[in-house]
C-alpha cells in the first residue's frame, strides 16, 4: 500500500490533493456526486471583508490549453461566509479547511484574518495578495516583496492558525517575495497563482473579456508553475503549496518532486467535476509504477 499522507504545519492531510480557491465554491456542488471527504482539504472560495458583486460580464475566456477569468472576488463577505457557508460546509466535509482570503487594504485583510481565526473548521489561511492596493496606488501587494511582507507580519498578528502567502507568478523575481514573507513570519507559501492574459474577438474586434484582461490558468500553465515551485521550495524552509495547470496524478507528483508538500487542483474542476476524485484514485497506482511507497520521499527530491 502507497501511503499518500503529507503533513502542513502539523495538519495531516490523507493526501495531498486540494481543490484550490474560486474553482470547487463551498464544496455543495461536489458533494452531491461524490463523498468529498476523500480530499486533503478543500481551499473554499476567495473571502473578502465585504460582500462583492464582481467584475460585469463576460468574465470567462476560453483558450487552447485553459480559460481566462477575471471573475472579481465574487463572495457574500467574510461575516456571511461564517455565519452560514462554514457551517453548512461543516455539514458535509468533516477535515480541516484553508480559508482564501483576500483584501484591497491592510485592515480589510487583518478583518477576514480575525474573523476565520475564531472558525474551529478551519485548518489553515491562505492570503491572496494578488489584489490591488488601494492606498499605494493600485499596485497588487504581491508583486513587491516589501508590501508583500507587510501583509504577512499583519495577519500573523492577528491570528493563531497556519498562514500561507498565495503568491502572483506576474512579478520579475518570485523568489524575492517567497523569502521576504518567510522572514515576515508565513508558515507556507501557495503558488502560482493566475498569470495575467487576454483574448480579442476578431469580429467584433473587442476584448473577450469585459473587464479585458484576466487570470489565465488551464494545462498551459503548468510547466511555470513547476519552475516556480521549484525556485521557491529551493529558497524557503517553509512548505510550499503548488498549484497552476494540475490536471492528473502525474502532474501532482511533478509538482511533488519540484518542492510541493500539497497540490492544488483548479481549472481542471471546472472541465471535470470529478478531476479531484479521478487523481486521488489514480494516485497510489501511478506511485506503484514509479516504485514510491511514500509520497513525502518525494518532496523536493529534484535538485
Amino acid at each position: 500500500m502507497v501511503d499518500t499522507k503529507v503533513t502542513l504545519s502539523g495538519i495531516t492531510l490523507d493526501n495531498p490533493v486540494i481543490p484550490a480557491s474560486g474553482t470547487f465554491g463551498y464544496g455543495r456542488e461536489f458533494a452531491e456526486i461524490y463523498d468529498i471527504n476523500i480530499l486533503g482539504s478543500i481551499s473554499f472560495k476567495g473571502t473578502t471583508k465585504d460582500a462583492r458583486l464582481g467584475n460585469p460580464l463576460p468574465r470567462i475566456a476560453e483558450c487552447t490549453g485553459g480559460l481566462i477569468n477575471s471573475v472579481g472576488l465574487q463572495n457574500p463577505g467574510v461575516e456571511a461566509v461564517c455565519k452560514d457557508e462554514l457551517p453548512n460546509l461543516a455539514k458535509i466535509y468533516k477535515k480541516p479547511l484553508i480559508a482564501n482570503i483576500s483584501g484591497f487594504s491592510i485592515e480589510e485583510y487583518t478583518a477576514c484574518a480575525r474573523a476565520m481565526d475564531k472558525e474551529s473548521q478551519v485548518g489553515i489561511l491562505e492570503v491572496n495578495v494578488s489584489c490591488p492596493n488601494v492606498h499605494n496606488g493600485g499596485m497588487a501587494y504581491g508583486v513587491c516583496a516589501e508590501s508583500a511582507a507587510e501583509v504577512t507580519r499583519a495577519v500573523k498578528a492577528v491570528t493563531t492558525k497556519p498562514v500561507y502567502i498565495k503568491l502572483s507568478p506576474n512579478v520579475t523575481d518570485i523568489v524575492e517575495i517567497a523569502k521576504a514573507c518567510e522572514d515576515a513570519g508565513a508558515d507556507g507559501i501557495s503558488l502560482i497563482n493566475t498569470l495575467l492574459g487576454m483574448r480579442i474577438d476578431i469580429k467584433t474586434r473587442k476584448p473577450v473579456i469585459a473587464n479585458k484582461m484576466g487570470g489565465f490558468s488551464g494545462p498551459a500553465i503548468f510547466p511555470v508553475a513547476v519552475r516556480m515551485v521549484y525556485q521557491v521550495a529551493n529558497a524557503v524552509k517553509i512548505p510550499v503549496i503548488g498549484m497552476g495547470g494540475v490536471s492528473s496524478a502525474r502532474d501532482v507528483i511533478e509538482m511533488m518532486m519540484a518542492g510541493a508538500t500539497a497540490v492544488q487542483v483548479g481549472a481542471a474542476n471546472l472541465v471535470n467535476p470529478y478531476a479531484c476524485k479521478e487523481i486521488i484514485e489514480e494516485l497510489p497506482a501511478v506511485c506503484e509504477e514509479l516504485g514510491i511507497e511514500k509520497l513525502v520521499d518525494i518532496i523536493g527530491i529534484v535538485k
